[in-house]
């Protein structure tokens, strides 16, 4: 893969893209309340529900962390046109599923209880999942190891940093909302429309702080993100009616694998990676199209429905 170069004859994989600590820190702190906001929705019944009826969990769980990131290293290999955008693609593919997922899950007639509660294990997955992908699969890419090798990844040092990100915001906010309903009910429409508003800034300010780069990297990014997102959708979904489920776990699970947490990608590119271009670019992207495919695939199952109930009240 050769790397493209800027206006200034930098390459993309050579780029750091400008982020001083104060931002970093930012960052971190607006996914964390993402978080806390995700799990005001969350309820330990939510788990147990999942645990009474394990096999669409599992089918969601095993497509998310095992299959995804392996469909990701085979499609880095084909498509991506450069080492560091391959392996934001990897850590795009293993990261867990993204805080819209429950919504558009609603929103596309999937059973919400199975995308809140895939969500809440994911998440919780990912301390030690997210880690392990992207240490493999990186490590196993000619083109990427070399990558993986000059910023040191440390699964180890990468899983307390998630525990940090994921585990404390998720676990006080079921809390909040098993022990302090009424406070829970209270913030979680602020905090869902905050956190996404806030993030949206930031990614705004991040792409207007290193335009050059980002309007090379976003023309060569933007097929190989729509490629990964369709095929996420497909897996989670074939995977579903490949056993046999019934229709909205199809649906629920083909969102959840297909919306990933791209701000938790962000964080690791910034924290581990010194915002390398490449993978910076393919996270913060997938931020923007990943919610613009979701609501496409709602909106076109929502349409299949009221046509195909349409058909079934008219007489004869």
């Amino acid at each position: 893969m050769d790397s493209p170069l800027l206006a200034d004859g930098t390459s993309i994989d050579q780029l750091q893209l400008a982020f001083d600590p104060a931002g970093l820190a930012v960052l971190n702190a607006i996914l964390g309340l993402v978080m806390f906001g995700v799990a005001l929705d969350m309820r330990p019944s939510d788990l147990g529900a999942l645990v009474r009826a394990p096999r669409a969990a599992a089918v969601g769980l095993v497509s998310q962390f095992l299959l995804l990131p392996a469909l990701g290293f085979v499609l880095a290999g084909v498509v991506a046109p450069t080492p560091s955008m391959a392996l934001g693609m990897m850590l795009v593919a293993a990261c867990p599923g993204g805080n819209i997922s429950n919504f558009l899950t609603s929103l596309a007639g999937g059973r919400v209880g199975l995308s809140v509660g895939m969500t809440a294990v994911s998440t919780l997955a990912a301390v030690v999942a997210t880690p392990l992908n992207l240490a493999f699969w990186g490590r196993l890419s000619p083109a990427t190891a070399p990558l993986v090798t000059r910023f040191s990844l440390d699964p180890l040092d990468l899983a307390g940093t998630l525990a940090l990100l994921l585990v404390l915001p998720v676990t006080v906010g079921m809390a909040v909302n098993a022990w302090l309903p009424r406070v829970a009910g209270a913030l979680r429409k602020p905090f869902k429309v905050g956190s996404l508003l806030f993030f949206a800034a930031f990614v705004l300010i991040a792409f207007a702080k290193n335009l050059d780069a980002f309007v090379v990297a976003i023309r060569l990014v933007f097929l190989p993100v729509l490629l990964l997102n369709g095929a996420a959708l497909g897996l989670g979904y074939g995977a579903a009616r490949l056993v046999g489920l019934p229709e909205p776990d199809r649906r629920a699970i083909a969102i959840e694998v297909g919306i990933q947490n791209s701000g938790l990608g962000l964080v690791i590119v910034f924290t581990f990676f010194g915002g390398l271009g490449g993978m910076a670019v393919v996270s913060a992207w997938w931020g923007i199209w990943h919610i613009l495919a979701g609501l496409s695939v709602a909106s076109a199952w929502v349409w299949w429905d009221r046509r195909r109930a349409l058909a079934l009240s008219r007489p004869g």
